[in-house]
């Protein structure tokens, strides 16, 4: 039986997840300039289980490993890549050997002398390859923008205590490593996101395909797309907050700390799944109608106590937990919540947000493992139940994810790595371009200095809508941890297809990363566009309503569910 997004979003799946009438459903106001925060010094602590490494740039940090256990993690680079001197003195030091054993010895001197001109990617191929053992390596670095710079809306005046940062892991075992960034950014869109994708897989030794870059959609950070900073710098017309200098910064850094981070990878010997419910964060934007119309909008920042009184409607209130393990060591955790993440902003200081503050926590509660957190789909919801954009909320709603994510770190199940633990899929899909966007429209529009041009973002939409029509697709790739499935896809996308993906298949452990690839902007149901609102309207939505079918059908190959 084929279902729809809509409909099988309203399967129960368990206590926690209700099944809701369409009249249930919530949403969100907009923000108005937000007042200027009296800034803290910008001194921002570093979580304990990563240390900087002097040799390195500013900002590059390495995962500092349980006991030191350098060793362990030795991988073939760092096996070959010996100095002349040694090789020099195994010469000087060899006493004369048998007819037999000078030929291997001179065989090894060969190999050291032809190091240095073997390919820069060979070491971590190698290293996927050479035993099926399972090793993880964690990455970390620092994407706060610096001042006087673009962020999305405003330009950065000043620094917060909690950074931005760009966080992940490689995977490393039989084939090519598997490579998960998740940034403090709002978005990364096309060219940006292919930029980003193939640097991670260059300094992992891996292709682009194996490789997942998602935002966590905070408001006040970067927005990065190459591909229409090329279309306003051709134009003549400054990038601004699409000026890609600070994100290439970021990419050198991370191409750095990753190449860094795989030599000093660690056995996994389990992988640990845990959830938990949530309380008080996420609501439903989207507020219906008695004619099943949005009628109103509850932003991440609402003001209006009627709008705030309206129940949560539709959303996924568990947070999904993924960690790592060398025997009782957690390496990392990978954390999964599905929400517009933001507090308050417009304050010209770059901020991490509620989910900075939640992962900061947790990364003080459990200094041995790297915390990477990622944002599910959250397209539809918010805070604004909760949220009356009062400061103090930052700090409550992050301390209640925190909480969330302990109660899910406690449940935790371990199973042991097999040789059938993991796996990676993709699914090739090309989404169908929103109708009302034009090619000729939006050039007319840059051409003319059209005020609505910028403020929509229309150097991005042109550059997702030239992609779409020269036939390039997007990857949805899915991550197989033992009985633990990871989706990641693009967009703003509503928090109805997570739930169709947890219900396609019940008997696995289903997580999601959203906000991949942002060129497509919200990603809503086929019904969603009839409802109309904010995240469906030309303004917001770069695809069709046809988008649902297509991302069901990769979803579904992706779980290899039944139809």
């Amino acid at each position: 039986m084929n279902l729809s997004v809509a409909a099988i979003a309203r399967v129960e799946t368990g206590s926690l997840t209700p099944t809701l009438s369409r009249g249930e459903r919530v949403s969100h106001i907009p923000h108005g300039d937000m007042p200027e925060l009296q800034p803290s010094k910008p001194s921002r602590p570093v979580p304990a289980n990563i240390r900087p490494n002097p040799s390195k740039p500013a900002g590059t940090i390495l995962p500092l490993p349980p006991g030191e256990g350098r060793g362990e993690g030795r991988s073939l680079h760092s096996s070959l890549h010996g100095s002349w001197s040694q090789a020099v003195s195994g010469l000087r030091n060899h006493s004369r050997p048998k007819p037999t054993a000078r030929l291997g010895f001179w065989l090894a001197a060969l190999a050291w002398m032809l190091t240095p001109w073997l390919p820069s990617s060979l070491p971590a191929q190698a290293a996927t390859t050479s035993t099926a053992a399972l090793r993880l390596a964690g990455f970390d670095v620092d994407a706060t923008p610096p001042i006087g710079s673009h962020m999305a809306y405003d330009p950065v005046t000043n620094w917060w205590d909690l950074g931005l940062r760009a966080r992940g892991i490689v995977i490393l075992g039989d084939g090519d490593p598997i490579v998960l960034c998740a940034l403090d950014w709002i978005g990364i869109a096309n060219e940006g996101h292919d930029a980003f994708r193939d640097t991670l897989a260059k300094a992992a030794g891996t292709r682009r395909e194996r490789v997942a870059v998602h935002a966590l959609h905070q408001h006040d950070a970067p927005d990065c797309d190459f591909g229409a900073e090329s279309i306003l710098k051709e134009a003549g017309v400054d990038p601004r907050n699409y000026d890609g200098d600070f994100p290439r910064e970021v990419l050198r850094r991370l191409e750095v700390a990753v190449r860094d981070a795989v030599l000093t990878a660690q056995t996994i010997t389990h992988i640990g799944r845990g959830s938990a419910p949530v309380l008080q964060v996420a609501s439903n934007r989207r507020i219906l109608g008695p004619d099943g119309k949005v009628r109103a909008v509850r932003y991440t920042t609402c003001t209006d106590p009627v709008l705030r009184a309206e129940p949560e409607g539709t959303i996924d209130p568990s947070v999904s937990l993924v960690s790592f393990w060398n025997a009782d060591q957690p390496l990392a955790v990978l954390s999964y919540y599905a929400i517009h993440p933001q507090s308050y902003y417009r304050t010209g200081i770059p901020n991490p947000d509620i989910p900075g503050v939640a992962r900061f926590l947790r990364q003080l509660a459990l200094p041995a493992a790297l915390h990477v957190h990622f944002n599910g789909a959250g397209g539809n919801l918010g805070a604004g139940k909760y949220n009356d954009g009062s400061k103090e909320n930052r700090g409550i709603l992050g301390e209640r994810l925190a909480d969330g994510m302990r109660r899910a770190w406690e449940s935790t199940q371990k199973e042991p790595v097999t040789g059938d633990t993991l796996g990676w899929s993709v699914s090739r899909v090309s989404l169908p371009p929103a109708k009302h966007l034009s090619t000729e429209q939006l050039r007319a529009q840059l051409k003319g200095k059209d005020a609505s041009f910028f403020l929509s973002g229309g150097a991005s939409k042109l550059a997702w809508l030239r992609r779409c029509q020269s036939g390039q697709t997007l990857e949805i790739s899915c991550l197989k941890l033992g009985s633990a499935r990871i989706l990641h896809l693009p967009g703003e996308l509503f928090v109805e297809y997570q739930l169709a993906a947890k219900a396609m298949r019940p008997d696995l452990f289903v997580a999601m990363a959203a906000y991949g690839d942002y060129g497509p902007g919200y990603i809503g149901t086929t019904v969603a566009y009839e409802e109309g609102g904010y995240e469906t309207s030309p303004a917001a939505s770069n695809v069709a309503p046809e988008v649902e079918s297509v991302l069901m059908g990769a979803m579904r190959r992706l779980l290899e569910a039944k139809p």
